[in-house]
């Protein structure tokens, strides 16, 4: 079935006294971690043999044997031994990344033996080999991506997913850090794709919804400035420029097929088409200089000089007025605020709440007073490193070298386990100082609940900051339920931000990647600390910002690059989204029709409706409403 126009897709009409078939979502953590610790070994074992080799039969006997400190500078062989040492370092982590490569490689080709990677709607409500293994495939990914995307050597990300077969990236293209655009997605040739830009082959339609896992497929010559993102299933074709933050929804096709000389740029939330008048004042330039690619500098430069002269003569004088009036007004202001106390919150204004805002995640105005108590957390995590180290390397012989990888691993979590055991015991001694308390307060040097929030978030980020860079990043839930959150192992948090304070998670709530949830943050002159509340059930879409004092009921879900609002409450079994999030429609993906998408062409602005496939066991379509099964049901 495929039909074309504008209308929105159809839905077969539910049947009230129907409950849908709801599984609980099996993660199979005990194989996760199998599948782990098998890649983590194989990618060490190698670089261990090199490096203890010539750690033991090089350096130790011409270096650390020396018979004397100048014979290390006037002898060759000592010399050399000191002088390889960094190349033999380097050289260990080039393999190390080899044998991640080739580790991942062998047990992807082995789960698509067995399951294939192929476009459709997979439903997460009903047990399945398809969700299964992508949940596989999807974990066994991580470790090499976190390792090439965040390493030394990022532009070698390219490579590992060509060679695991995860993703097709075309030469001459640029992939700049993300926390997606690692598998089923296919570049075409000299794009560039922009920091923490999107290419989402797969979205979660809630805990027991769908995942709409359909191929991404960008053409040749295609630039994301930054900050895009487009979905399951989209289609870009050559030639086509995204402005910063514009981004579409699943299955959209932009520019059009065959017509590899025109050049498309588009702009916004959703996706649209630049016209040409807009795009000439964006940028400053004709679109016959833009596809020439002539004179852009200078044209820029000189429009900008032209705007810059004319502001300058309205602008210089009220600025100087202005100046005057507001030093006036904030030293009033303050010392009147000194005067009353407690701030009355039913007071504040919308523009009280409205200016300057910052995160928790980037606090300007730190004192280096409190970045001091990093010092004896790193010193005495560092130091039963080093006891570990000795013990293992006391008695040397060939075990030492076979379970070096195991031995690493356990080194940077005795360090990470350190730092958060030790910042644990400061932050009970800072919390006996001054308890923290939700409520509005004054952000400045002098506040206690201000000055004490910040030392709070400075002794939680450390460690937070290390699990999310290590081997197992996801292992971040421990920190947060040791610095008290509420929160269980079958809630996830994918490669997203979360404050360490006042947040309650129930049962199964997911926080999409790149997501940001905030239970404090600074609104111009003002700390705000609310409590973030998710009940069981909850979704959150990638890159989407949680505000304080947030409620999603349970079943509720928000949509990706959305925002909640400040005491925003998402009322149960309902989809919001937008900026900021308002309501959309029922959260009913388990009860209705999975196998009809609609593609959209953002050029045209037309839709067409199409049948796909559901990819479910053969013996459990049954239990899932397609078009077979609605006319089976008919007929019966």
């Amino acid at each position: 079935m495929v039909v074309e126009g504008k209308a929105e897709v159809s839905t077969v009409s539910e049947s009230p006294e129907e409950e849908p078939v709801i599984e609980e979502v099996n993660m199979q953590y005990g194989l996760y971690m199998f599948l782990f610790f098998v890649i983590y070994y194989i990618s060490w074992i190698g670089p261990s043999f090199i490096f203890m080799a010539y750690f033991m039969m090089v350096f130790r006997e011409y270096f650390l044997d020396a018979p004397t400190f100048i014979a290390i500078f006037t002898e060759l062989n000592p010399l050399l031994a000191l002088l390889l040492m960094p190349l033999i370092i380097i050289v260990c982590y080039l393999v190390h990344l080899l044998f991640i490569g080739i580790a991942t490689k062998i047990i992807w080709a082995i789960t698509e033996k067995i399951s294939p990677s192929k476009n459709g709607i997979i439903p997460r409500n009903i047990k399945s080999k398809a969700a299964d293994y992508y949940h596989i495939r999807s974990f066994i990914l991580k470790y090499g991506k976190n390792v090439f995307v965040k390493g030394f050597v990022p532009w070698l990300s390219n490579w590992f997913f060509n060679f695991v077969k995860a993703s097709k990236i075309g030469k001459g293209t640029t992939i700049e850090e993300s926390l997606l655009n690692d598998k089923f997605i296919t570049v075409g040739e000299n794009c560039y794709i922009g920091f923490n830009s999107s290419l989402a082959s797969h979205v979660v339609e809630g805990i027991f919804g769908n995942i709409s896992y359909f191929e991404v497929k960008l053409k040749d010559n295609v630039t994301f400035a930054a900050m895009n993102q487009i979905g399951p299933g989209s289609e870009v074709c050559d030639n086509s420029f995204l402005l910063p933050l514009a981004s579409g929804q699943k299955h959209i096709m932009i520019g059009k097929q065959g017509e590899k000389k025109r050049f498309g740029y588009y702009f916004g939330l959703p996706l649209r088409k630049i016209f040409k008048r807009k795009l000439k004042d964006y940028i400053g330039l004709d679109p016959e200089d833009l596809e020439r690619n002539e004179n852009l500098e200078e044209c820029i430069a000189k429009k900008s000089e032209k705007k810059s002269k004319r502001k300058e003569k309205n602008v210089k004088n009220i600025e100087e007025e202005v100046g005057k009036e507001e030093e006036e007004n904030s030293d009033i202001e303050a010392e009147g605020q000194r005067k009353e106390g407690p701030i009355d919150i039913n007071s504040l204004t919308k523009e009280d709440l409205a200016i300057d805002f910052t995160t928790s995640s980037a606090i300007s105005r730190i004192n280096i007073k409190f970045l001091a108590v990093y010092v004896p957390i790193l010193w005495l995590s560092g130091l039963m490193v080093a006891i570990f180290w000795y013990e293992y390397t006391r008695y040397f012989g060939p075990s030492t070298i076979l379970f070096l990888p195991i031995a690493l691993f356990l080194m940077i979590y005795i360090f990470i386990l350190g730092v958060l055991f030790f910042s644990k015991m400061l932050l009970i001694l800072v919390n006996l100082l001054h308890k923290p308390r939700e409520g509005i307060f004054l952000a400045e040097i002098g506040d206690k609940n201000y000055e004490f929030w910040m030392m709070r978030t400075v002794l939680k980020k450390i460690a937070l900051w290390f699990l999310r860079n290590s081997p197992l990043p996801w292992m971040d839930v421990l920190a947060f339920r040791w610095f008290g959150i509420r929160m269980d192992f079958s809630s996830h948090l994918n490669d997203a931000w979360c404050d360490a304070e006042f947040v309650d998670f129930g049962r199964n709530v997911l926080i999409g990647q790149g997501a940001t949830v905030m239970s404090s943050m600074v609104v111009g002159k003002y700390l705000i600390i609310k409590r973030v509340i998710f009940e069981d059930y909850a979704l959150v879409g990638g890159q989407t910002t949680i505000a304080p004092g947030t409620i999603m009921r349970h079943d509720s879900l928000i949509g990706a690059l959305s925002t909640t609002t400040y005491n925003q409450v998402l009322a149960p079994n309902w989809i919001y989204f937008g900026i900021p999030g308002i309501k959309l429609k029922k959260n009913k993906y388990a009860q209705i029709r999975r196998d009809i998408i609609t593609k959209r062409s953002v050029d045209d602005e037309t839709k067409i409706e199409m049948i796909t496939e559901v990819n479910i066991d053969d013996d459990k379509k049954k239990l899932v409403k397609t078009e077979e099964s609605e006319g089976k049901r008919v007929n019966s």
